[in-house]
């Protein structure tokens, strides 16, 4: 059986090699289209062909169907059964006798195209690809395309492509179309090891995986993508139960993207109608829904103003919505992708979601971001915090965390938080893709999962698949840790001769005076002031009607190792023996001038 290893370098090798010679295909649209809208016509052409060729071993027997029932007023059933999928063409046109009849093409494709059932012509909507068949037919490109897709490196049939290998080129494909967008780096990709590792991580905290009757999950990802995510995660749960019923839920706003991803769901033989078109964030397609596993890598540092009269709607609402802790800067909208992910979790559901490090500790206590810690937090939904390696994804090498939540926590772990320091878990790349220029390979990921189950301070080490080193640390925090009250310290304000100004038998406070301090959660507030406040301002108090509680994650600081300093008078000999070095090269380099 091919490991996982093997899967993480396909994309590196095989698959990225077969996509590159389907968007070669690109160099026929040179002139008629911009380079950066060559996927305009790429990525509908590619999922055009690969229902073709899904469907072409059925095509006649189609074809006489449609001649028995095209009458009757119900005919899918009969047609889906006679295609072998969840979903048929009517048209008596293959791309074989397309390109054999290159007078007729722009008539005969649209034949092709209007016999496509009612979910493959919704996916060519999204995708707005009439518009692209009207620019090649006026840039005369139509037929040369079709041909194209109709040679080798268009050959996208079942026995020569897994629908699993499919996937990986849809994925590598969109991932060519985005670069030549530019996207901005919170627009990435998840690499498969990145998700292995995500499933891995839910899987195996999951005291209610196995049942006496095998695995019944359903999984939800709210920011699909090409649906990969999606498709791993029923990987791996098939691979502890090959019999387990596994029902998978997605919602995507690029229309490019979900294309693919209902595209994939329909050749997989699943339901169609579980893949949903929409923005997450005000357009919740899901509502009511919730499930078993959560998994999503949504977007960050992506503003969400465009949504932010359906969100603040919804925070209205408060519990009886998705976003009543609070809402982040408006410039950023990844944590409402995890509260809708929260709000989507079964009692004893699971959650894993990426971030990025502003999600840790951004937003002053009282802040949007701090009420949402402290929503997770308090309800002790937390359960642990992954930092990945930097250099994991294609389009951006900053530092990323994955986030697992769960409303279900052993007793074991009731009240504590785990962080894990995996930065130093990888394998390097021999040949990078983008910014990625690390793999979590199976040594890494396996060190890391059984870092999480074991449930205990460390430093833990290990091999990896080069032979190299890999470290991965590890914290258990008791949650009240993490959060802290901002007091507000007031000092009285003075008059002209110096004395304290008093209204009502009190004194005033002097604004300019004004400071606040951060006092631990788990501190008794008074005793704090009197030792850190009052040595220093002996005319201060505590304005307790401004206290605010905030949650941070001091993920840095909880690793940190300090280094001793090394000793000044070693210095100070170093210096003073650089000095006579350097005095000595000018005297010689003066002396030698001098003769």
């Amino acid at each position: 059986m091919e490991s996982s290893n093997d899967k993480i370098q396909e994309v590196g090798k095989n698959i990225q090699e077969k996509a590159a010679l389907v968007w070669s295909v690109a160099d026929d649209l040179v002139g008629a289209f911009k380079p950066h809208e060559y996927g305009l016509v790429v990525l509908p052409m590619a999922v055009i062909k690969r229902f073709h060729d899904c469907l072409l071993p059925t095509h006649d027997k189609v074809l006489q169907t449609y001649e028995d029932v095209k009458e009757l007023a119900v005919k899918d059933g009969f047609l889906k059964t006679a295609s072998g999928y969840q979903f048929y063409n009517t048209s008596k046109f293959t791309f074989d006798l397309l390109v054999a009849d290159p007078d007729n093409i722009e008539e005969n494709f649209e034949d092709y195209l209007n016999g496509f059932s009612d979910n493959v012509q919704d996916i060519l909507a999204r995708m707005e690809f009439s518009a692209q068949v009207k620019r090649m037919v006026e840039g005369g490109l139509l037929y040369r395309v079709i041909s194209d897709f109709n040679s080798d490196k268009g050959d996208f049939s079942p026995e020569k492509i897994a629908a699993v290998d499919m996937g990986y080129i849809f994925e590598n494909l969109v991932q060519r179309f985005s670069e030549s967008y530019n996207e901005e780096a919170g627009a990435h990709f998840t690499s498969r090891d990145v998700i292995y590792l995500m499933c891995d991580l839910l899987v195996a905290g999951d005291n209610n995986a196995f049942g006496d009757e095998g695995i019944s999950k359903t999984v939800y990802d709210m920011t699909m993508g090409t649906s990969q995510m999606l498709t791993c995660m029923e990987e791996r749960l098939k691979a502890l139960d090959a019999d387990a019923d596994i029902d998978v839920f997605g919602q995507e706003f690029n229309p490019f993207t979900f294309g693919i991803a209902k595209a994939d769901m329909l050749i997989r033989g699943g339901d169609p109608n579980n893949m949903q078109f929409g923005d997450t964030l005000s357009d919740d397609k899901f509502t009511g829904y919730q499930f078993d596993y959560v998994i999503s890598n949504p977007p960050f540092g992506i503003p969400w103003k465009r949504e932010e009269k359906e969100v603040t709607a919804e925070h209205k609402k408060g519990m009886a919505g998705r976003f009543a802790p609070g809402l982040p800067s408006k410039s950023d909208g990844q944590m409402l992708f995890m509260l809708n992910g929260l709000a989507k979790l079964k009692k004893t559901g699971r959650l894993a979601i990426i971030q990025n490090g502003s999600s840790l500790f951004t937003g002053d206590a009282g802040s949007g971001q701090s009420e949402i810690r402290r929503f997770l937090i308090e309800n002790d939904w937390l359960d642990a915090i992954v930092q990945l390696p930097n250099d994991t994804f294609y389009n951006t090498g900053i530092a990323t965390y994955v986030w697992i939540i769960t409303k279900d926590k052993p007793e074991e772990r009731t009240g504590k938080v785990q962080l894990i320091d995996a930065s130093s878990c990888y394998t390097s790349r021999r040949k990078n893709i983008g910014n990625k220029r690390v793999d979590i390979t199976t040594a890494c990921r396996d060190l890391i999962v059984k870092i999480y189950g074991d449930y205990t301070d460390g430093t833990f080490k290990g091999v990896n698949e080069n032979g190299n080193e890999i470290i991965v640390k590890s914290k258990v925090l008791d949650y009240v840790t993490l959060g802290y009250n901002k007091i507000t310290v007031e000092s009285p304000e003075l008059d002209e001769e110096g004395n304290k100004v008093i209204k009502n038998k009190k004194p005033v406070a002097d604004a300019k005076k004004r400071d606040t301090e951060n006092v631990p959660l788990d501190e008794d507030i008074d005793a704090y002031f009197k030792r850190e406040v009052l040595p220093y301002n002996p005319d201060a108090w505590v304005d307790k009607k401004k206290t605010k509680v905030g949650y941070e994650i001091p993920f840095t600081r909880t690793f940190y190792e300090y280094k001793q300093i090394e000793p000044a008078d070693e210095i100070a000999k170093r210096i003073e023996a650089h000095e006579k070095s350097l005095m000595a090269k000018l005297h010689e380099l003066f002396g030698e001038e001098k003769e």
